[in-house]
């Protein structure tokens, strides 16, 4: 039996490319029409690979999800100090959405769209913020034991408190039309996690 025709087309960048006009348009704003012309493939070739519009919706947003977990850990928990590491992450983070045209963050706009209780989307946010609390929680964790921040704090607060800062930054950041962001924030949450 054969297998078939090999698709002409990269699943990978297809995906990519589907995730973009998710991001900047929202799930329901997003047509099938616009998704097709950007992905590059047919109707069938979507179905047979992606399945429905929803299904590629939470194949993009998995995607974006782990990309983005995977280049924060890597920038937070790289060698050096781990409080500056913070800091530059924190830098990043003011630098891409202080400014006009910023898409903010594909989760944190999904979920402002979609119901909490939508039981295929839902679970993916919710990971998703846990991680990246994680991921948090191990970069401070780190600081302390480095003595630049103080022991006795509570690592998880303070993680949660990063979580909060940076989502707000990346929603801020998508909604207005001219700087929104400055750099003071980035100054001042790096005291205030130095002063509690």
């Amino acid at each position: 039996m054969s297998r078939g025709p090999n698709k002409q087309f990269e699943p990978e960048v297809a995906l990519q490319r589907a995730m973009e006009v998710f991001w900047a348009r929202g799930y329901e704003a997003a047509s099938l029409a616009e998704l097709l012309q950007n992905m590059g493939i047919s109707r069938k070739s979507m179905y047979d690979t992606f399945g429905n519009k929803q299904s590629l919706f939470l194949k993009a947003l998995d995607q974006y999800a782990q990309t983005r977990l995977r280049s924060i850990r890597e920038q937070l928990l790289a060698l050096g100090s781990p409080l500056r590491n913070i800091e530059q992450l924190l830098q990043s983070m003011q630098k891409t959405h202080g400014k006009p045209g910023s898409k903010g963050c594909m989760l944190g706009t999904c979920a402002a769209d979609f119901n909490t209780s939508d039981v295929e989307i839902a679970p993916i946010l919710r990971s998703y913020y846990h991680q990246l609390e994680n991921i948090y929680y191990e970069a401070i964790s780190q600081a302390q034991a480095a003595g630049e921040l103080n022991p006795k704090a509570s690592a998880r607060d303070l993680a949660r408190m990063l979580l909060c800062t940076t989502q707000g930054m990346a929603l801020v950041g998508r909604v207005l039309d001219r700087e929104t962001i400055p750099q003071s924030v980035v100054l001042m949450t790096i005291e205030a996690l130095k002063k509690i």
